[in-house]
C-alpha cells in the first residue's frame, strides 16, 4: 500500500499486532487500553477509505449509500462487543458521546479551522437543517423511554422492564424506518436540494486530492474485510481492559464511554472533517460531522437494540437524565448556529466550549 500524506495515519497500524501481543502476555490493563485505542484509529480510517474506493466503482448514488452504510462500522462493532460483555451503560454513554462529539466538537473545530483562513464560510442550509431536525427526532425517541422509566414505569418491577423493552424495540423500528426514508429523500427524490454544483465540485476535488489511484474492487473488498476483522479483534481487547483501566484512572463508566470511546470510534472521520474545512470545503466537512451524528442517532442506535435482542442482552433506549439533557442542548445550539448557512471561527469556539463543558460534567457524574 502506497502511503500518501492524508493516509500517514496508516503507520499506526503497527499498534494492531502490538495490542494482540500485549493482551496474550497479560500486560498491564492501562497499557493495553491505550495501545488498543490507538490501534482502532487507523482501522476505522481503513474502513472509510475502503468504502470510498468502492464507491468509485458504483456511481455517486450507490457510492454514497456504501459510505452511509459502513461509515459507522467501527462504532457498531465496538458497541456490539461491549453489549455482549454486559457493558450496557458504557455503550449508551459512547452513543451519547459520539453524537455530541460530531455535532459539537468536530463541527466546532471544523468552523475554527475554516474560519482561520476565511472570515466567513457558506454551507447548505437545507442539509444542515435536515440533519438538525433528524437529530431532534432521534432525541425524542430516546426521551420517551427515559422519562417514562423515571416517572411511571419504574424499572424496579419486572413488568415495567418488559414494557420499557417493548417500547424501545418499537421506537428502534420507527427510528430505523425514518433513517431509511431520509436516505430515499436525500439520495433519490430530493437529491437536487442537497447536491449543488459547488458541492459536486468540492466532492470531485476531494476525491482527486485523497485518491490519486483508485483501488480495484477486489482490493477494496479485501481491505474492508481485513479492517473490519481487525476492529472486531481490537474491540474485544479494548472492552476487556476498559473496566480495570477506569478503576485505576478513577474514571467513571459514563466518562470513558462518552468522551474516550465516543471520540476514538470516529477519530478518522473527525480528522477528515477538520482537514476539509481547513481547505475551504465546509459543506463536505459539515456533511461528515452532522451526517455522522445523524447516522449514529437514527441507524446505530436501532441496530444496537436489535443486536441486544440477538445476544440476549436487553438494550433499551433508557438513558440517564444528564445524557438526555446534554443531547437536547447540543441539538438546540447546533440548530441556532447552523440555521443561517454561514459560519465563522467564533461560532466554532462556542460549539467547542459547549462540548468541553459537557465533558467536564461527564467526568464528575462518573
Amino acid at each position: 500500500m502506497k502511503f500518501t500524506k492524508p493516509s500517514i495515519i496508516y503507520f499506526f497500524l503497527v499498534f494492531v499486532p502490538i495490542s494482540v501481543v500485549l493482551d496474550l502476555v497479560h500486560a498491564d490493563h492501562i497499557i493495553i487500553f491505550i495501545i488498543a485505542v490507538i490501534a482502532l484509529i487507523p482501522l476505522a480510517k481503513l474502513i472509510g477509505d475502503s468504502t470510498e474506493h468502492l464507491s468509485t466503482h458504483y456511481g455517486s448514488t450507490l457510492g454514497s449509500l456504501l459510505n452511509v452504510t459502513f461509515g459507522n462500522a467501527a462504532e457498531i462493532i465496538i458497541a456490539v462487543v461491549a453489549i455482549n460483555a454486559g457493558l450496557i451503560e458504557l455503550v449508551k454513554a459512547s452513543i451519547t458521546g459520539a453524537i455530541l462529539g460530531n455535532i459539537m466538537l468536530i463541527f466546532g473545530l471544523s468552523m475554527i479551522a475554516g474560519g482561520i483562513r476565511k472570515k466567513e464560510q457558506l454551507f447548505s442550509r437545507e442539509n444542515a437543517g435536515l440533519q438538525s431536525t433528524m437529530i431532534f427526532l432521534a432525541i425524542i425517541g430516546l426521551a420517551i423511554p427515559t422519562v417514562l422509566s423515571s416517572t411511571i414505569l419504574e424499572p424496579a418491577e419486572i413488568e415495567n422492564q418488559l414494557k420499557i423493552q417493548f417500547l424501545s424495540d418499537a421506537l428502534a423500528i420507527i427510528l430505523l424506518s425514518v433513517y431509511i426514508a431520509g436516505i430515499v429523500f436525500t439520495f433519490f427524490t430530493h437529491k437536487h436540494l442537497f447536491v449543488s454544483p459547488q458541492m459536486e465540485e468540492e466532492n470531485n476535488n476531494h476525491n482527486s486530492d485523497t485518491t490519486t489511484k483508485h483501488w480495484d474492487k477486489k482490493r477494496a473488498f479485501f481491505m474492508l474485510a481485513i479492517s473490519m476483522v481487525g476492529v472486531v479483534v481490537i474491540s474485544e481487547i479494548l472492552v476487556g481492559s476498559v473496566e480495570e483501566t477506569s478503576k485505576q484512572f478513577g474514571f467513571g463508566e459514563l466518562f470513558v464511554g462518552a468522551i474516550i470511546i465516543g471520540i476514538v470510534g470516529n477519530a478518522a472521520e473527525h480528522s477528515s472533517a477538520i482537514i476539509l474545512a481547513r481547505k475551504g470545503k465546509i459543506d463536505l466537512s459539515i456533511g461528515i460531522a452532522a451526517g455522522s451524528g445523524t447516522q449514529i442517532a437514527l441507524f446505530v442506535v436501532p441496530v444496537l437494540v436489535i443486536f441486544g435482542i440477538i445476544l440476549n442482552q436487553p438494550f433499551t433506549l433508557e438513558f440517564t437524565i444528564y445524557e438526555l439533557v446534554t443531547l437536547f442542548l447540543a441539538a438546540i445550539i447546533l440548530n441556532l448556529i447552523a440555521h443561517d448557512g454561514r459560519s465563522n471561527w467564533f461560532e466554532g469556539v462556542m460549539l467547542t466550549a459547549v462540548y468541553i463543558i459537557i465533558a467536564i460534567g461527564f467526568y464528575f457524574i462518573g
